[in-house]
């Protein structure tokens, strides 16, 4: 475990997602992967199913960050363009991985169903690639180099994601605790600022929410390091009764 910050960037593709007839899920279940394996997500880009927008936001976000990860269009259909659209990102041809095309004939054989060339285009990888095991549907994710193309399927791309735990070199993971408050965060702005500006190690969040008829906030304190973080939550508790506001810790 290095005390580096390792990063990623993570580029949905889908109309369907930019049209709001799907609502994302996986920008969530990525960035939260990624956390514990000590990655950071820095960016995410949401693309329609272009090939030339699909190319430009990979060539734009994968040289910015220590790992790239898209989700969405390695399906059977025509509109499923991004193992084409990496290639040529990479400047590959797409080839047809023989483990793939074995790994599909398998499961669709298990399933008493044809391997067609619709079905077959799912073991196209731009050239050089390796395989991300995917034991929900057959249909492997790919990774080639820093870039790892997964499934649009919430439940599919987080069995790729746990195909990949512990794969991927990274940092001490980003470790979180919340104090919750019944006051407007304007209140209390300069009480996180100086807190955060005394902590270095640290970086607090503040979320403000209306429930109940009233108005709070959620503070969520980060540190890598358990030892910063405890210190810095405690300021921030300190901080927040001395100037005689209630908090609870854990959230609300």
């Amino acid at each position: 475990m290095s005390e580096r910050i390792y990063t990623a960037g993570l580029v949905v593709i889908g109309d369907e997602i930019l049209s709001g007839r799907t609502h994302d899920r996986n920008i969530a279940q990525v960035a939260s992967w990624l956390q514990v394996q000590g990655i950071r997500l820095m960016e995410v880009r949401v693309v329609p199913d272009v090939v030339s927008r699909i190319v430009e936001a990979v060539n734009a976000v994968r040289e910015g960050y220590d790992y790239l990860f898209t989700t969405g269009g390695i399906g059977p259909t025509h509109d499923d363009i991004t193992v084409d659209a990496v290639a040529e990102a990479l400047g590959v041809p797409v080839v047809v991985h023989p483990e793939a095309k074995a790994m599909l004939a398998r499961y669709y054989a298990s399933i008493g169903k044809e391997l067609t060339e619709a079905r077959l285009r799912m073991a196209r990888v731009p050239e050089g690639a390796e395989l991300i095991p995917n034991r929900m549907s057959g249909a492997p994710g790919i990774r080639i180099g820093k870039i790892h193309l997964m499934a649009g399927v919430p439940h599919i791309t987080a069995g790729m994601l746990d195909a990949l735990t512990g794969t991927l070199e990274g940092g001490a993971p980003l470790l979180s605790e919340t104090i919750g408050c019944w006051t407007p965060e304007s209140e209390v702005a300069d009480i996180l600022r100086q807190v955060e500006k005394a902590h270095a190690a640290c970086q607090i969040g503040s979320y403000p929410f209306f429930r109940e008829g009233k108005v709070g906030a959620n503070f969520v304190v980060r540190s890598t390091d358990a030892g910063d973080l405890g210190r810095c939550v405690d300021s921030l508790c300190d901080g927040l009764a001395t100037a005689g506001f209630d908090f609870t810790p854990g959230g609300i």
